[in-house]
């Protein structure tokens, strides 16, 4: 291994970046530190405006990256063991984008032009970092910046507006405008700053004010089951059928119990005497059963969710997000070799065909429901897709009794998505835990319901249901705002290119001879391109993964 790569790993600098990046974690439960979101990104800024080249720039933001994701996702550390460096190292480079444009819009002297474009392209390169690692495979959107502010109905209108993305959007570009505004050399910048600040904190207070949830067009009664940890496998086995016996007098319009609830496969001959039993406690409570199961066809295995009623199974969805390293592994002829080292997934799940809603049958008329499972909280596109499919109603199953530790973050931070998703569809939104947190938010994501991994029985809740018609702005409009950051991101790579030099317009040069050079170098590759490079080009080019990157597990040479 070359002297470059372990060089790279002895700047102090860069390790502050790494730990500055683990600052903004704070802001998401469970600490819930929500106002950090506002300002802490700038200990990090404040180290990329400072580097010495935009090279060294790219280097910080990739391990102020790196940091912020290891602060994030650290509950992973038991299953992936030393595997959660090499996810983190790799995905962390995209905030190179972000510490590039940090230092050349912020280093001084800072411009009232610099200050102005500072707040739209920073939040724009945060976004295309966060929307790009939000695809399945390299993780999903997990601790989105935005997520940290699911506690603030006043915030997430912006959500309503823009989804996850115009509230990411807010939080970093009041970071910029703080920035400027406090280290701005002249005032028109430092003004600049401060009211692009302001306009960010604002922005979600307004929005909140000047809009209205659409009215309830009727109620419903839903009963969310958390049997907890029980140890005893026999016991836990039935143990939320047990605590949905009797529950006629709460006169709920559905029951719904967590992900992995049933121990069997429902629809295996095999099942039938304990799908007799569902279907006569459907009866007994007057209301359908929404249950969930590990599905095994042909030796393929699947999470599917079942809405049982008196007369056998429903409807059925099939789970489609997959946890990555938990579910299945990316990229598994590459990656097989985590399964030895960590207790990654054996073998991949089989993911279902797409989100579709379920219809319940209710007193009047039928409840539409979009039913998804665990994971998919995360993904803004799935509960967008139901309310398009005429869903008044989100429901999510889950189980994370794997991080069941008190140290561990995972579980907070699974039931805040849905204040997310609530606010983006203007749908009531319900989770119900296997073993904690069962949540309710309505559909401005306001808190009706939490019940923390400690409650043991049913939470009955009463949800207003707007009309099947009612739309948001980010329900009819997508993902504009992440479309608008990536053509934002790109004019401001392309100028930046421009201005550098990095792009010009092809010269028109007269005919010359065979074997003349064109500049007195006669050293040439085998296209006829100039063979050498200026010093001040080698300076420019980005970051190597052995000169840059924050470390990462050792390789094996192995694979799976």
């Amino acid at each position: 291994m070359n002297v470059g790569f372990w060089r790279a790993f002895g700047k102090p600098v860069r390790y502050a970046a790494l730990v500055a990046g683990a600052l903004p974690a704070l802001a998401f439960p469970a600490p819930n530190l929500e106002f950090v979101a506002w300002f802490g990104l700038i200990p990090g800024m404040l180290l990329m405006r400072a580097a010495p080249s935009p090279r060294e720039a790219a280097v910080r933001g990739w391990w102020f990256g790196a940091g912020f994701l290891l602060a994030s996702l650290y509950w992973l550390a038991p299953n992936l063991g030393p595997g959660l460096l090499l996810v983190v190292a790799v995905i962390g480079a995209l905030w190179t984008g972000f510490g590039v444009a940090t230092w050349g819009l912020l280093r001084a002297p800072v411009t009232p032009g610099r200050a102005l474009a500072a707040l739209a392209v920073l939040p724009s390169c945060w976004l295309v970092a966060d929307w790009a690692r939000s695809w399945q495979g390299l993780g999903g959107p997990w601790a989105v910046y935005g997520a940290s502010q699911w506690q603030h109905p006043a915030i997430l209108a912006l959500a309503a507006l823009g989804g996850i993305w115009l509230v990411s959007f807010a939080l970093v570009a009041a970071n910029a405008g703080i920035l400027i505004a406090v280290t701005g050399p002249r005032v028109p910048a430092r003004l600049i700053g401060a009211a692009g600040a302001i306009i960010a904190v604002a922005a979600g207070p307004a929005a909140f004010a000047l809009t209205s949830p659409s009215p309830a067009s009727r109620y419903v009664t839903i009963a969310l089951v958390q049997p907890g940890v029980v140890h005893n496998p026999s016991l836990s086995a039935y143990a939320s059928q047990r605590l949905s016996a009797g529950l006629r007098g709460d006169h709920a319009d559905l029951i719904v119990w967590g992900e992995s609830s049933v121990a069997v496969d429902l629809s295996l001959p095999s099942s039938a005497r304990r799908l007799h039993q569902l279907e006569a406690l459907s009866a007994a409570d007057r209301a359908q059963l929404l249950v969930n199961q590990d599905s095994v066809v042909h030796g393929n295995h699947s999470k599917v969710a079942l809405l049982i009623g008196s007369n056998g199974i429903d409807g059925r969805y099939v789970k489609t997000r997959l946890v990555p390293f938990g579910e299945y592994i990316p990229f598994r002829q590459e990656l097989g070799w985590l399964t030895k080292i960590s207790k990654a997934a054996q073998e991949n799940m089989v993911p279902g065909n797409g989100a579709h809603v379920l219809r319940v049958t209710t007193p009047g008329q039928p409840l539409t429901i979009g039913v998804l499972i665990c994971f998919e909280s995360a993904f803004p596109d799935m509960s967008r897709v139901d309310t398009d499919q005429g869903a008044q109603l989100i429901v999510y199953q889950t189980s994370d009794s794997t991080w069941q530790a008190g140290w561990e973050w995972v579980q907070p931070q699974h039931a805040a998505l849905a204040a997310l998703r609530a606010a983006e569809t203007g749908r009531p939104v319900v989770q119900a835990a296997l073993t904690g947190d069962s949540v309710a938010f309505d559909p401005r994501g306001r808190l009706l319901m939490w019940k923390g991994s400690s409650f043991r029985g049913v939470a009955v809740v009463r949800l207003g249901l707007p009309p099947t018609s009612a739309r948001t702005p980010y329900d009819e409009l997508g993902d504009y705002v992440m479309w608008t950051a990536v053509t934002i991101a790109a004019l401001a790579a392309a100028i930046a290119l421009l201005r550098t030099g990095k792009i010009n317009r092809i010269p028109i040069r007269p005919h010359r001879p065979a074997g003349l050079t064109w500049d007195g170098n006669p050293r040439r590759d085998r296209s006829g391109a100039v063979a050498g490079t200026s010093r001040d080009d080698a300076a420019a080019s980005g970051p190597g993964p052995g000169e840059g990157s924050p470390a990462a597990a050792p390789r094996s040479e192995q694979s799976g």
